[in-house]
C-alpha cells in the first residue's frame, strides 16, 4: 500500500481529480496521454498504486482501476501508432511533441525488426520501454487491429503486474 508520503508526490491537481467522484475519467484520460507518450512526468508506475491508494485497495476496485488503464493506454498507444503510420518517421523525428531521438528510434525499430510484433506486448509489458515500439510499429505498417490487440494485451500484464505489487504490498504492510 501507498503511504501517505508516496501518495503525496502525485501531483496534487491529479491527486484531487482522482479523489473526484469523476476519477475514473481522469484516470482513463491520463492514461490516454501516458500511452501517447505525452504524459512523461506522471508514469503509471506511480498512477495506478496512487489511484489504488486513493480509490480504496480492494480486488475489485484494482481491477477497475487496470481495466480504465488498459483501454486508456490502448487508446493513446493507437493514436501515436496511427499518427506514426501516416506522418512518417522524418516528420516525426521533426516534431516538438516527440521526444524520442533518432538514435532510440533505431534502437527500437531493430527489435521490432528482429522480433516482429510479438515485441509489442513484451516492450508494453517492461519498465522504461513501455510503449516504446509503437512507433516502430506504425512504420512498419502493422495491422491496426493486431496492433490494439497486441499493445492491449501487454498494458494488461504491466498494470496487472502493479496493482498485484500493491494489494500485495497492502497485506504485508
Amino acid at each position: 500500500m501507498l503511504s501517505p508520503l508516496q501518495v503525496s508526490q502525485l501531483p496534487d491537481t491529479l491527486r484531487d481529480l482522482l479523489a473526484a467522484d469523476y476519477g475514473l475519467f481522469v484516470l482513463f484520460g491520463v492514461f490516454v496521454l501516458e500511452g501517447a507518450m505525452l504524459l512523461y512526468v506522471v508514469p503509471s508506475e506511480l498512477v495506478v498504486p496512487g489511484a489504488l491508494a486513493l480509490l480504496g485497495g480492494s480486488v475489485e476496485t484494482a481491477i477497475l482501476v487496470v481495466a480504465v488503464a488498459v483501454a486508456g493506454a490502448t487508446v493513446g498507444q493507437f493514436a501515436l501508432f496511427t499518427v506514426a503510420k501516416r506522418a512518417g518517421r522524418e516528420r516525426l523525428l521533426r516534431s516538438r511533441w516527440f521526444r524520442i531521438s533518432d538514435d532510440a528510434l533505431d534502437r527500437f525499430e531493430g527489435w521490432f525488426d528482429r522480433w516482429g510484433p510479438v515485441v509489442v506486448p513484451v516492450s508494453n509489458t517492461l519498465l522504461f520501454t513501455r510503449g516504446m515500439v509503437t512507433v516502430p510499429a506504425g512504420l512498419a505498417g502493422m495491422d491496426d487491429r493486431r496492433f490494439v490487440l497486441l499493445s492491449a494485451l501487454g498494458t494488461l500484464s504491466f498494470e496487472s503486474i502493479l496493482a498485484a505489487l500493491y494489494l500485495w504490498f497492502g497485506t504485508v504492510l
